[in-house]
Order: C-alpha cells, then structure tokens, then sequence
C-alpha cells in the first residue's frame, strides 16, 4: 500500500515524465511518447494492448479507446479524458489519419520521414517508457505495469467503484483489481460512515 506521501511523489514522477515527452527535441516523439503514457496511465492500458491500438479504434471527439486485444480477447471500451485527450490530438497532429497502427516508431534524426509506418512492438514500448524515465531524471524506472496499477488504484483513490475499475482495466477477476487497491482503513473508514445506525432517533 502507497502511503500519502509516496502518492503525492508518484504524482510527481508522473507530471515528470509527461513534461519530458514535451521537451523532446524531436518532436513528433515526444508527442507519440505523451500518447503512449496518456494510454498506459490514463486508459490502463496493458502494453500489448497499447501497441496493437489502431487509427480506427479510436475516437479523438470523445475520446472513447476501443480495445480488441486483452484477457479473453473481448472488446473494451475505455476513455481518455481531459489531458489524455490533448496527448491524443498532439500526436494525430503529427501522425495523421491514415488507417493502421496508433502507435508508430520514430527514427533517431527525426526530420519529415521520422514516423516509421509500422507498429511497435510491446518491447520497443517498455523501452520507450524506460528512455522518457531516464529523460525526466527518475530515480526508479516505470513500467508500463507501474502506470497500469497507478490507473486503477487513482481511479479507487477518487471514488470509482471496484467493479468499474475492473471494467476498465479489463481484469478478468475483481480480486485482481482488488490487489491493486492502496487505500488500506481509510477506504474501509469512509464506507462505514455511509451507513446510518438508527440507534435513538
């Protein structure tokens, strides 16, 4: 369990690596790399499921995420919201809109042909988080894991139930998500005071 003050540095560490995505010097990587995190941390998406992201499984209006690829195999629908959603638009800027991978790599020298028009593969993509965490000066590298787990435990942490936690990071079992929960007593504390003891009135 994260104590408060390890919640405030992740939430440090996460403004961080989101802030070396925008100092990139190339910028159509920093801009991938912000939708890339954007994804991990702000839909909970697994690598996989990240890198095998199409152009059309994606709704840049509503920033609805549909994702084909997960235990089971079943469709999901997850939302991007708020800055998710700028990471979004600032890397279709770059990418344009032609059907096929989300997600692509960029060459080293960026320039006009930096975008490879392939997809990434889940490696390359745990590489990449590696390479932004280096770039924001962490201590502790992040995983692609670390952002999935901080996902479902920010959305606990701001009053989403357990089952719609479960929905949206596509766990199979709620005891799953259930281990990702860091609030310990305090959640147990605040449930309690929701139920009213009619004892004397």
């Amino acid at each position: 369990m994260l104590t408060r003050a390890a919640l405030w540095s992740f939430l440090g560490e996460l403004r961080a690596l989101f802030a070396a995505c925008a100092a990139d010097p190339i910028r159509s990587r920093g801009a991938r790399n912000g939708c890339a995190l954007a994804l991990l941390y702000g839909c909970g998406l697994r690598r996989a499921e990240a890198v095998a992201a199409d152009l059309v499984d994606v709704d840049p209006e509503s920033g609805t995420v549909t994702v084909r690829l997960g235990k089971g195999r079943r469709a999901r629908l997850v939302y991007l919201r708020a800055g998710g959603r700028a990471a979004l638009a600032a890397w279709l800027a770059f990418c344009g809109g032609d059907p096929g991978p989300l997600l692509h790599p960029i060459r080293k020298g960026g320039g006009s042909n930096a975008i490879e028009p392939r997809r990434p593969s889940p490696e390359a993509l745990a590489g990449l988080l590696e390479r932004v965490a280096r770039a924001a000066s962490l201590v502790t590298p992040a995983s692609p894991h670390d952002l999935g787990r901080s996902f479902v435990s920010d959305l606990l942490d701001a009053g989403a139930d357990l089952s719609a936690a479960q929905q949206l990071a596509g766990h199979s079992s709620p005891t799953t998500t259930a281990r990702y929960d860091r609030r310990g007593e305090r959640a147990k504390q605040c449930a309690a005071q929701m139920l009213h003891v009619p004892f004397g009135g």
